[in-house]
């Protein structure tokens, strides 16, 4: 069954979806099976991260604040502004799709993992995330 998340960002920073796929999951009525999240953005990715302590995520957005920092003159690409070539190599150095596997009508994760939309840029955004989830 496919399916679509629509995800309205604060801006810069770790937006959990765990509990918004997950209710996709058990809409698609799939109990075992696989499912794929696809994010169709190259200024936003995907991550799966620790949801226990937000300093875990915290690090996760400072170190790359360090490596792909706003405003760098070596970037050509700045059409939107400051943080426009920094969004970009930090979606392309994450992913855009994570697959899942699908058990007793729920995503198989780690007891401290969490599915989170990577928002690069700092205006708030509209992101989709499209889903497919087939039985095993």
């Amino acid at each position: 069954m496919r399916s679509s998340i629509a995800v309205r960002t604060r801006g810069r920073g770790l937006h959990e979806v765990t509990s918004e796929v997950r209710a996709a999951v058990r809409e698609a009525g799939v109990a075992e099976g696989i499912c794929v999240v696809f994010l169709r953005h190259t200024s936003a990715s995907l991550v799966v991260a620790e949801n226990a302590d937000p300093s875990a995520r915290r690090d996760l957005e400072r170190f790359f604040d360090r490596i792909a920092p706003d405003g760098d003159p070596a970037y050509e690409h700045d059409a939107e502004g400051p943080d426009d070539m920094p969004a970009h190599i930090r979606a392309a150095l994450t992913r855009t799709s994570e697959s899942f596997v699908v058990a007793g009508a729920d995503l198989v994760l780690g007891t401290w993992q969490g599915v989170f939309l990577f928002e690069h840029r700092h205006a708030p955004h509209r992101r989709t995330l499209d889903l497919m989830v087939v039985s095993a």
